[in-house]
């Protein structure tokens, strides 16, 4: 060979080699660029979904989304409004429908709830109906509640994306039942339960049917679904049984069950039910929503008060694991930790939000929170994983009931901070009117009351309970902004009067028709000396006699526990023709959501208004009227590059508020 043909040879290699080695680094990045981009693909879709009633599993409320911000909100406006067809359901139970819903998006889809328990899903971007599924809840009964508050959704990662039933969304009914449905078509798992279905009336001790029924959408740790339930827990002492259960998602097979009243006498918290009550008394369940902590295989219940609510003589003690945080080990079904913040309950003050899962920053560390909202208006901050508290609690004395068998708590737990985020005592001197006549007459009304504060007990005379059984933060509860670290929630401050009915007077006035009151509800309260009555604290205008706001939106600043800002939030209708009625605020339920853009939504008011605020002031940036009022809290999610804020507006029955059967969607043009 020439040394030419050498040297052309070697220059050949020499070419070969590096366009190999070029080729191949092309490749590899193509193949990175293409991971880089179905991982930059999938962080964009989780932020731009909405997985779970809270958003996430720890019910944050927090969307990362920043295209509608402060600058822009002002130009929102209706992108699509879909109809549910629930205003012609013409049935008995109709009249107390609330559409609480929160609707859910994954997958390109939108899953909502009726109060009827029908699910419908939906085109994000359209408002077009892609399918709908009737349970066909019998609604002739007498249910306590009539509500969904939305779906929860669980994808089987065994099978393939496309699979059929690879998805899956769960109900569960006004009727107490549960329902795996196929995501993409509608139709039922067969091999869930029985045809797609578990029966949750079994093994509860049914009483009535129709006052068991469940009303919030069931948390999703790994392959287990926990479920609580709902009941009118004012009929009697020995109701249903609140029993948390878990069930396989697969196949709907019984997990595990925990009951909030001990039965077992070797656990600790038997003792704090003098006798055997803890085998008489009902309740004490979840009904709000539960929530989940996958990497620390935790689940977080939120209970009730015992059966019944106001007269606690048939269950004597602490009556613990009810009113309380409970924090269950998912696969076991374990109690890892409780935290009670009543003792022996006797106001109806459920922990009716549900348990928020935060982290906060302390001195450079970060420590997994959880944040308890409670009727009271008190915030409770404790550790995640020991249920300690991350601010000071106090145990102080509180007063003593007088009526005969009763034994109230003589203390309460009141956190230190953060500070009360509604107010907890009424006197006279604070008495409220739209006219003198109408001050004077409340001012009188309060002085004749018993009136000591939040843990004032019931008596035969009246007691005011302030801010209310619905007061401070109800089951809407709350939002966080971790950049901020803004806790937002919204509070109703309603005085409610409650007095105990000896049981031989209760008869008489039920058989003198004297029980049917248009303005307040009895309770029979039966299996105890007495039944009940509650009404709201109103003069006869109509007006609250307890002082305005009457319905708050609030800020606290968890890196120091102290309130940032608070603003009324809405109207009542019925109060418009007075010119300061917009600062007296609105009775509200439902909840608020925040978003990266600096903005709060939130609907819940008595008025029409759906609403956005700055995180930063409070102040209100933009409202559109709703063609109803919305009790429900609103999600945000992006589709095609364009976001969407959507409410449920369908009123709320036994509020009063205006009914129909819409979701709406706003969008920037």
């Amino acid at each position: 060979m020439s040394a030419q043909s050498t040297i052309w040879k070697r220059r050949f290699l020499k070419y070969s080699i590096n366009s190999l080695v070029s080729i191949t680094i092309f490749a590899m990045l193509c193949l990175l660029n293409a991971f880089s981009f179905n991982g930059a693909q999938a962080a964009a879709n989780d932020q731009d979904e909405w997985s779970a009633y809270g958003r996430d599993a720890g019910g944050t409320r927090y969307s990362p989304l920043v295209q509608i911000n402060r600058a822009n909100v002002k130009q929102l406006q209706v992108a699509w409004e879909y109809h549910t067809g629930a205003m012609e359901i013409k049935e008995g139970s109709s009249s107390k429908a609330a559409f609480e819903a929160t609707p859910i998006l994954v997958d390109g889809t939108l899953y909502l709830s009726t109060p009827f328990s029908r699910v419908i899903a939906l085109d994000p971007t359209t408002g077009k109906e892609r399918w709908t599924y009737d349970p066909k809840v019998n609604l002739s009964l007498d249910y306590s509640e009539v509500t969904s508050r939305g779906v929860s959704t669980w994808v089987d990662k065994r099978l393939k994306a496309n699979a059929p039933k690879r998805r899956r969304i769960i109900l569960a009914t006004l009727d107490a039942r549960l329902i795996a449905l196929d995501a993409t078509t509608g139709k039922p798992c067969k091999d869930f339960g029985t045809d797609g279905e578990v029966d949750l009336t079994k093994d509860v001790r049914l009483t009535d049917r129709g006052d068991y029924q469940v009303t919030s959408p069931p948390a999703i740790i790994g392959d287990l679904l926990v479920v609580g339930s709902s009941m009118g827990d004012n009929r009697g002492v020995e109701l249903e049984r609140g029993v948390v259960r878990a069930y396989n998602v697969r196949t709907g097979k019984l997990h595990w069950s925990w009951d909030p009243i001990p039965t077992d006498a070797k656990d600790p918290a038997y003792q704090t039910w003098k006798g055997e009550s803890a085998k008489r008394t009902g309740a004490a369940n979840a009904w709000s929503i539960i929530s989940a902590d996958a990497e620390r295989d935790l689940v977080f219940v939120p209970t009730s008060s015992p059966s019944p609510d106001f007269y606690g003589g048939e269950r004597q003690g602490d009556n613990r694991y009810a009113n309380s945080v409970v924090a269950i080990r998912a696969s076991t079904g374990k109690v890892v930790w409780h935290y009670q913040v009543v003792h022996h309950d006797l106001w109806d003050y459920d922990v009716a939000a549900q348990p928020m899962l935060i982290t906060l920053k302390r001195k450079g560390r970060n420590l997994p929170a959880v944040v308890v909202a409670t009727k009271m208006g008190h915030l409770f901050v404790l550790h995640r994983e020991t249920g300690k508290p991350l601010f000071p609690i106090e145990e102080r004395s509180v007063p003593k009931s007088l009526i005969p068998g009763e034994e109230s708590s003589p203390t309460q737990p009141f956190p230190v901070l953060p500070p009360p985020i509604a107010p907890n005592k009424l006197s006279p001197d604070e008495a409220w009117g739209l006219t003198d006549k109408d001050r004077d007459w409340c001012r009188e009304r309060i002085q004749s009351l018993r009136s000591e504060g939040i843990f004032t007990p019931p008596s035969f005379a009246g007691t005011i309970m302030f801010p209310g059984n619905i007061g401070g933060t109800n089951w809407g509860g709350m939002a966080w902004d971790a950049k901020r670290n803004l806790l937002i929630t919204a509070t109703n401050r309603l005085a409610i009067v409650v007095k105990l009915i000896p049981r031989d007077e209760y008869n008489r006035m039920r058989q003198a028709g004297e029980t049917n009151r248009f303005k307040g509800e009895f309770g029979r309260q039966t299996g105890t000396p007495f039944a009940m009555y509650r009404e709201p604290l109103r003069s006869p205008s109509g007006a609250p006699c307890n002082p305005p706001p009457w319905g708050a939106l609030t800020a606290v600043d968890l890196a120091t526990g102290n309130i940032k800002w608070e603003v009324p939030l809405g109207s009542i209708p019925q109060l418009s023709m007075f010119p300061k009625s917009v600062e007296w605020g609105s009775i509200n339920l439902g909840g608020s959501i925040v978003t990266a853009g600096g903005l709060v939504f939130i609907a819940a008011t008595m008025d029409t208004y759906f609403r956005a605020f700055d995180v930063e002031t409070g102040k209100e940036l933009w409202k559109a009227q709703l063609p109803a009022s919305a009790q429900a809290t609103p999600m945000t999610f992006s589709k095609n590059g364009k976001q969407y804020v959507v409410i449920c507006a369908g009123g709320h029955g036994k509020l009063g508020t205006k009914m129909g059967d819409s979701v709406i969607a706003f969008a920037l043009p």
